[in-house]
């Protein structure tokens, strides 16, 4: 039996499966950029944001609204599968990058929904040079890996904050207490 990593062919497919579905908004790359040339020519202000989006809360959602009102069109770039185990651990993501995906798509704040396989989005911020780079939490936009590449294209680095108490991570390990505390095994 091999293992679907979620970049493999049959993950192809669902995603595939997935932007057909999603109305035009889960684009790959190419149709991201040219997407956002589209947009560009109108006069829309980009907003772009980034991150693993695995078990989607309140907070997420209170984030990608902000977010939105920063512009015209917002792009959330997903990390994939592989990305997400690789930053928070084996466990992870709870969700395939396809239902993230669809999920995020679904939103009225969301334009489009993008996969990307990299350890960092600073390779699709210089393909689609959004005029805004939004990310959540408590990070200084100077610490941010990302914010050379958009000030050196004249793009602005915003950072906005997360409700409290609010995180995948958090929920995870409360429904892991929860289940041990029921006497319940991690496999069901």
């Amino acid at each position: 039996m091999s293992q679907d990593d979620g970049l493999g062919p049959a993950a192809a497919n669902r995603v595939d499966a997935t932007i057909v579905d999603s109305g035009g908004a889960i684009l790959p790359r190419d149709r991201l950029i040219e997407a956002l040339r589209r947009h560009r020519a109108a006069g829309a202000r980009i907003v772009f944001t980034n991150g693993c989006f695995d078990v989607l809360h309140a907070g997420h959602i209170a984030y990608l609204d902000e977010a939105k009102r920063l512009g015209d069109v917002l792009v959330v770039a997903v990390n994939s599968d592989r990305t997400v185990r690789k930053l928070k651990g084996p466990d992870r993501p709870v969700n395939p990058q396809g239902d993230r995906c669809a999920v995020l798509a679904a939103l009225g704040c969301v334009d489009h929904v993008t996969v990307f396989d990299e350890d960092t989005p600073i390779e699709l911020l210089r393909a689609t040079e959004p005029d805004v780079y939004v990310k959540g939490g408590d990070y200084r936009p100077e610490a941010l890996p990302e914010s050379p590449i958009v000030r050196a294209y004249g793009g602005e680095v915003r950072v906005l904050g997360y409700l409290a108490d609010r995180s995948t991570s958090a929920m995870i390990e409360r429904i892991r207490t929860s289940a041990s505390s029921d006497g319940l095994s991690s496999h069901g």
